[in-house]
Protein backbone atom coordinates (compact mmCIF):
# COMPACT_ATOMS: atom_id res chain seq x y z
CA UNK A 1 0.00 0.00 0.00
CA UNK A 2 1.00 3.31 -0.80
CA UNK A 3 1.29 5.50 2.19
CA UNK A 4 -0.33 8.88 3.05
CA UNK A 5 1.16 11.46 1.69
CA UNK A 6 1.15 15.40 3.06
CA UNK A 7 1.57 18.51 0.32
CA UNK A 8 3.96 21.18 1.52
CA UNK A 9 4.17 23.63 -1.18
CA UNK A 10 5.71 21.73 -4.50
CA UNK A 11 6.49 18.89 -2.54
CA UNK A 12 4.81 15.64 -1.49
CA UNK A 13 5.95 14.47 2.34
CA UNK A 14 5.40 11.14 4.41
CA UNK A 15 6.84 9.28 7.03
CA UNK A 16 8.64 5.98 6.04
CA UNK A 17 7.02 2.70 7.48
CA UNK A 18 8.44 -0.70 8.39
CA UNK A 19 6.53 -2.12 5.32
CA UNK A 20 9.32 -0.34 3.46
CA UNK A 21 12.29 -0.57 5.08
CA UNK A 22 15.41 -1.92 3.88
CA UNK A 23 14.35 -1.11 0.25
CA UNK A 24 16.29 0.73 -2.32
CA UNK A 25 14.71 3.95 -2.74
CA UNK A 26 14.74 3.94 -6.47
CA UNK A 27 12.82 0.40 -6.33
CA UNK A 28 10.40 1.39 -3.64
CA UNK A 29 9.57 4.61 -6.23
CA UNK A 30 8.89 2.48 -8.97
CA UNK A 31 7.90 -0.90 -8.40
CA UNK A 32 6.09 -0.78 -5.06
CA UNK A 33 4.43 2.97 -5.21
CA UNK A 34 4.13 3.03 -9.10
CA UNK A 35 5.49 5.88 -10.16
CA UNK A 36 6.48 5.93 -14.07
CA UNK A 37 9.79 4.94 -14.15
CA UNK A 38 10.64 8.32 -16.63
CA UNK A 39 9.61 10.69 -13.99
CA UNK A 40 11.26 8.38 -11.58
CA UNK A 41 14.77 8.77 -13.38
CA UNK A 42 14.08 13.12 -13.77
CA UNK A 43 13.74 13.02 -10.10
CA UNK A 44 16.63 11.84 -9.37
CA UNK A 45 18.33 13.45 -11.98
CA UNK A 46 16.99 17.01 -10.69
CA UNK A 47 17.96 15.75 -6.74
CA UNK A 48 14.14 16.27 -5.94
CA UNK A 49 14.59 12.89 -3.93
CA UNK A 50 15.11 13.86 -0.22
CA UNK A 51 15.94 11.51 2.60
CA UNK A 52 15.97 13.09 5.98
CA UNK A 53 16.82 16.64 3.90
CA UNK A 54 19.86 15.29 1.91
CA UNK A 55 19.26 14.28 -1.85
CA UNK A 56 19.10 10.46 -1.98
CA UNK A 57 20.77 7.99 -4.70
CA UNK A 58 18.69 5.45 -5.83
CA UNK A 59 20.45 2.63 -4.62
CA UNK A 60 20.07 4.05 -0.93
CA UNK A 61 17.93 1.70 1.03
CA UNK A 62 15.38 3.59 3.19
CA UNK A 63 14.67 2.81 7.01
CA UNK A 64 11.78 3.52 9.37
CA UNK A 65 10.61 6.65 10.32
CA UNK A 66 12.75 8.47 7.86
CA UNK A 67 11.24 11.19 6.25
CA UNK A 68 10.87 11.52 2.59
CA UNK A 69 10.30 14.11 0.36
CA UNK A 70 9.03 14.32 -3.82
CA UNK A 71 9.10 17.45 -5.84
CA UNK A 72 5.77 16.21 -7.70
CA UNK A 73 3.42 18.90 -7.51
CA UNK A 74 5.81 21.72 -9.53
CA UNK A 75 3.50 24.11 -11.25
CA UNK A 76 1.64 23.68 -14.38
CA UNK A 77 -0.66 25.50 -16.58
CA UNK A 78 -4.44 24.48 -16.10
CA UNK A 79 -5.05 23.27 -19.98
CA UNK A 80 -8.20 25.33 -20.09
CA UNK A 81 -8.91 29.43 -19.06
CA UNK A 82 -10.48 29.08 -15.65
CA UNK A 83 -14.29 30.30 -15.08
CA UNK A 84 -14.99 32.45 -11.76
CA UNK A 85 -18.54 30.50 -11.80
CA UNK A 86 -18.37 28.64 -9.00
CA UNK A 87 -18.33 24.93 -9.13
CA UNK A 88 -19.84 22.66 -6.26
CA UNK A 89 -17.37 20.95 -4.54
CA UNK A 90 -18.33 17.45 -2.64
CA UNK A 91 -14.96 16.15 -1.49
CA UNK A 92 -11.59 17.58 -1.46
CA UNK A 93 -7.77 16.56 -0.19
CA UNK A 94 -4.27 17.76 -1.37
CA UNK A 95 -4.71 14.88 -3.69
CA UNK A 96 -7.95 14.38 -5.21
CA UNK A 97 -11.59 16.65 -6.29
CA UNK A 98 -14.98 15.18 -6.26
CA UNK A 99 -17.61 18.13 -7.73
CA UNK A 100 -20.89 18.49 -8.68
CA UNK A 101 -21.87 18.42 -12.60
CA UNK A 102 -24.93 20.26 -13.82
CA UNK A 103 -27.11 18.88 -16.59
CA UNK A 104 -26.59 20.49 -19.94
CA UNK A 105 -22.83 21.21 -18.83
CA UNK A 106 -20.30 19.61 -21.02
CA UNK A 107 -17.46 18.30 -19.06
CA UNK A 108 -14.74 19.01 -21.27
CA UNK A 109 -14.05 21.08 -23.93
CA UNK A 110 -14.21 19.06 -27.53
CA UNK A 111 -13.87 22.53 -29.74
CA UNK A 112 -11.92 25.61 -29.63
CA UNK A 113 -14.07 28.14 -28.99
CA UNK A 114 -16.09 26.06 -25.54
CA UNK A 115 -16.38 27.82 -22.26
CA UNK A 116 -17.77 27.18 -19.32
CA UNK A 117 -17.31 23.65 -19.27
CA UNK A 118 -17.02 21.63 -15.77
CA UNK A 119 -12.81 21.70 -16.41
CA UNK A 120 -13.27 26.02 -16.94
CA UNK A 121 -15.28 25.72 -13.59
CA UNK A 122 -12.20 23.23 -12.06
CA UNK A 123 -9.84 25.71 -13.21
CA UNK A 124 -11.46 28.52 -11.79
CA UNK A 125 -11.58 26.55 -8.47
CA UNK A 126 -7.97 25.89 -8.72
CA UNK A 127 -7.18 29.37 -9.16
CA UNK A 128 -9.46 30.75 -6.38
CA UNK A 129 -7.64 28.09 -3.54
CA UNK A 130 -4.29 28.13 -5.19
CA UNK A 131 -3.71 25.09 -6.87
CA UNK A 132 -1.19 25.47 -10.27
CA UNK A 133 -2.13 22.14 -11.13
CA UNK A 134 -3.09 20.74 -14.82
CA UNK A 135 -7.14 20.29 -15.27
CA UNK A 136 -7.19 15.93 -15.10
CA UNK A 137 -10.62 14.60 -14.89
CA UNK A 138 -10.31 10.77 -14.31
CA UNK A 139 -13.65 9.89 -15.96
CA UNK A 140 -16.72 11.34 -17.57
CA UNK A 141 -20.51 12.06 -17.58
CA UNK A 142 -22.39 12.80 -20.72
CA UNK A 143 -23.42 16.89 -20.96
CA UNK A 144 -27.10 15.99 -19.88
CA UNK A 145 -26.04 13.54 -17.24
CA UNK A 146 -25.88 15.09 -13.88
CA UNK A 147 -23.63 14.09 -11.07
CA UNK A 148 -20.46 13.73 -9.45
CA UNK A 149 -17.25 13.66 -11.51
CA UNK A 150 -13.51 13.12 -9.58
CA UNK A 151 -10.49 14.81 -10.49
CA UNK A 152 -6.72 14.07 -9.86
CA UNK A 153 -4.58 17.44 -8.79
CA UNK A 154 -1.30 16.05 -9.25
CA UNK A 155 -0.21 13.70 -12.53
CA UNK A 156 0.93 10.65 -9.47
CA UNK A 157 -2.82 10.48 -8.49
CA UNK A 158 -3.85 11.00 -11.62
CA UNK A 159 -2.00 7.84 -13.15
CA UNK A 160 -2.93 5.75 -9.66
CA UNK A 161 -6.36 6.24 -9.98
CA UNK A 162 -6.95 5.67 -13.77
CA UNK A 163 -5.13 2.13 -12.61
CA UNK A 164 -7.96 1.98 -9.84
CA UNK A 165 -10.28 2.68 -12.75
CA UNK A 166 -9.27 -0.25 -15.28
CA UNK A 167 -9.44 -2.46 -12.10
CA UNK A 168 -12.56 -1.48 -11.52
CA UNK A 169 -11.75 -0.68 -7.86
CA UNK A 170 -13.94 3.06 -8.57
CA UNK A 171 -17.62 2.32 -7.80
CA UNK A 172 -20.03 4.54 -9.88
CA UNK A 173 -23.39 4.32 -9.05
CA UNK A 174 -26.42 6.13 -10.64
CA UNK A 175 -30.37 6.72 -10.32
CA UNK A 176 -31.81 6.52 -13.92
CA UNK A 177 -36.00 6.78 -14.69
CA UNK A 178 -36.75 4.37 -17.66
CA UNK A 179 -39.97 3.57 -19.44
CA UNK A 180 -42.27 0.34 -18.13
CA UNK A 181 -42.60 -1.46 -14.82
CA UNK A 182 -39.27 -3.61 -14.62
CA UNK A 183 -40.38 -7.17 -14.18
CA UNK A 184 -36.75 -8.95 -11.91
CA UNK A 185 -35.79 -6.54 -8.47
CA UNK A 186 -32.10 -6.70 -10.15
CA UNK A 187 -30.09 -8.10 -12.84
CA UNK A 188 -27.28 -7.95 -15.00
CA UNK A 189 -26.79 -6.53 -18.47
CA UNK A 190 -23.81 -8.04 -19.98
CA UNK A 191 -23.96 -6.87 -23.71
CA UNK A 192 -21.02 -5.48 -25.79
CA UNK A 193 -21.27 -1.67 -26.92
CA UNK A 194 -19.38 -0.30 -30.34
CA UNK A 195 -20.58 2.52 -32.51
CA UNK A 196 -23.78 2.74 -34.80
CA UNK A 197 -22.93 3.24 -38.36
CA UNK A 198 -25.90 4.85 -39.32
CA UNK A 199 -25.77 8.02 -36.45
CA UNK A 200 -21.89 9.29 -35.59
CA UNK A 201 -23.32 10.30 -31.68
CA UNK A 202 -25.15 6.78 -31.31
CA UNK A 203 -23.41 3.63 -29.74
CA UNK A 204 -25.50 0.37 -30.17
CA UNK A 205 -25.16 -3.31 -28.95
CA UNK A 206 -23.02 -4.97 -31.49
CA UNK A 207 -21.53 -8.57 -31.30
CA UNK A 208 -18.13 -7.38 -32.43
CA UNK A 209 -18.22 -4.45 -29.31
CA UNK A 210 -16.48 -3.67 -26.52
CA UNK A 211 -17.25 -5.60 -23.78
CA UNK A 212 -19.73 -4.22 -21.15
CA UNK A 213 -21.88 -4.84 -18.33
CA UNK A 214 -24.23 -2.83 -16.16
CA UNK A 215 -26.23 -3.92 -12.93
CA UNK A 216 -29.42 -2.74 -11.71
CA UNK A 217 -31.38 -2.85 -8.78
CA UNK A 218 -35.48 -1.50 -8.78
CA UNK A 219 -35.60 1.26 -6.48
CA UNK A 220 -39.44 2.38 -7.17
CA UNK A 221 -42.34 1.59 -9.39
CA UNK A 222 -44.79 3.86 -10.73
CA UNK A 223 -47.41 3.22 -13.11
CA UNK A 224 -45.23 3.13 -16.58
CA UNK A 225 -42.16 4.03 -15.26
CA UNK A 226 -39.40 2.57 -12.59
CA UNK A 227 -36.57 4.12 -10.52
CA UNK A 228 -33.76 1.84 -10.54
CA UNK A 229 -29.87 1.96 -9.39
CA UNK A 230 -27.39 1.19 -11.86
CA UNK A 231 -23.68 0.32 -11.10
CA UNK A 232 -21.02 0.30 -14.26
CA UNK A 233 -19.12 -2.32 -14.05
CA UNK A 234 -16.96 -0.56 -17.65
CA UNK A 235 -16.65 2.56 -18.89
CA UNK A 236 -18.19 2.38 -22.31
CA UNK A 237 -19.86 5.43 -24.18
CA UNK A 238 -23.53 5.66 -23.19
CA UNK A 239 -23.41 2.83 -21.53
CA UNK A 240 -26.52 2.48 -19.04
CA UNK A 241 -28.81 4.57 -22.11
CA UNK A 242 -27.66 1.33 -24.85
CA UNK A 243 -28.16 -1.09 -22.19
CA UNK A 244 -31.38 0.01 -21.25
CA UNK A 245 -32.77 0.76 -24.39
CA UNK A 246 -31.86 -2.37 -25.41
CA UNK A 247 -33.89 -4.31 -23.41
CA UNK A 248 -37.27 -1.99 -23.72
CA UNK A 249 -37.10 0.35 -21.50
CA UNK A 250 -34.90 3.38 -22.20
CA UNK A 251 -34.45 6.44 -19.62
CA UNK A 252 -37.16 9.02 -19.77
CA UNK A 253 -36.06 11.99 -22.03
CA UNK A 254 -33.84 10.20 -23.81
CA UNK A 255 -34.65 11.04 -27.45
CA UNK A 256 -31.53 9.50 -28.95
CA UNK A 257 -32.22 5.86 -27.49
CA UNK A 258 -36.19 6.24 -27.41
CA UNK A 259 -37.25 7.46 -24.55
CA UNK A 260 -39.79 10.11 -24.52
CA UNK A 261 -39.47 14.09 -23.60
CA UNK A 262 -42.74 14.60 -22.56
CA UNK A 263 -42.15 14.68 -18.84
CA UNK A 264 -38.20 15.75 -19.28
CA UNK A 265 -36.01 17.30 -21.98
CA UNK A 266 -33.02 15.15 -20.86
CA UNK A 267 -32.19 11.78 -19.84
CA UNK A 268 -33.33 11.29 -16.42
CA UNK A 269 -29.61 9.64 -14.93
CA UNK A 270 -28.00 11.07 -12.02
CA UNK A 271 -24.98 9.71 -11.16
CA UNK A 272 -25.44 9.73 -7.61
CA UNK A 273 -22.31 7.90 -5.92
CA UNK A 274 -18.88 7.58 -5.73
CA UNK A 275 -16.45 5.05 -3.89
CA UNK A 276 -12.83 5.79 -4.26
CA UNK A 277 -10.03 3.78 -2.48
CA UNK A 278 -7.68 6.58 -1.40
CA UNK A 279 -4.54 6.28 -3.55
CA UNK A 280 -2.48 7.70 -0.55
CA UNK A 281 -3.58 5.26 2.49
CA UNK A 282 -6.42 3.37 0.67
CA UNK A 283 -9.15 4.80 2.85
CA UNK A 284 -12.33 4.45 0.91
CA UNK A 285 -13.80 7.70 0.06
CA UNK A 286 -17.34 7.85 -0.54
CA UNK A 287 -19.39 10.76 -1.89
CA UNK A 288 -23.15 11.44 -1.98
CA UNK A 289 -25.39 14.27 -4.65
CA UNK A 290 -28.84 13.76 -4.03
CA UNK A 291 -31.52 14.08 -6.78
CA UNK A 292 -31.05 17.69 -8.59
CA UNK A 293 -34.78 19.32 -8.78
CA UNK A 294 -35.72 18.71 -12.47
CA UNK A 295 -35.49 15.07 -10.83
CA UNK A 296 -37.11 15.50 -7.88
CA UNK A 297 -40.14 17.12 -9.42
CA UNK A 298 -40.13 13.94 -12.16
CA UNK A 299 -39.99 11.61 -9.26
CA UNK A 300 -43.19 13.39 -7.35
CA UNK A 301 -44.90 13.40 -10.91
CA UNK A 302 -44.44 9.42 -11.24
CA UNK A 303 -45.60 8.77 -7.54
CA UNK A 304 -48.47 10.75 -7.47
CA UNK A 305 -49.71 9.52 -11.45
CA UNK A 306 -52.91 7.36 -10.50
CA UNK A 307 -52.23 3.84 -11.19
Amino acid sequence: MIPEWKKEGEWLVTHLTAAEADMPIGNLLREQWKLPRKQVHLLFQHKEVILDGTPAPQHLRVQAGQQLRLRLCTPEPYGVEPDQKPVEVLYEDDHLLVVYKPAGVLLHPTEPHHRGTLDHLVAGHFARTGVAAKVRHVHRLDQDTSGLVLYAKHAWASALLDEELRERRIKRTYLAFVHGKMEKESGKIDLPIGKDRYHAARRRVAPNGDPALTTYQVVERYRDATLIRCSLETGRTHQIRVHLSHIGHPLLGDALYGGKTTLLSRQALHAYRLQVPHPFGGRVIEVEAPLPADLVSLKSRLANAPF
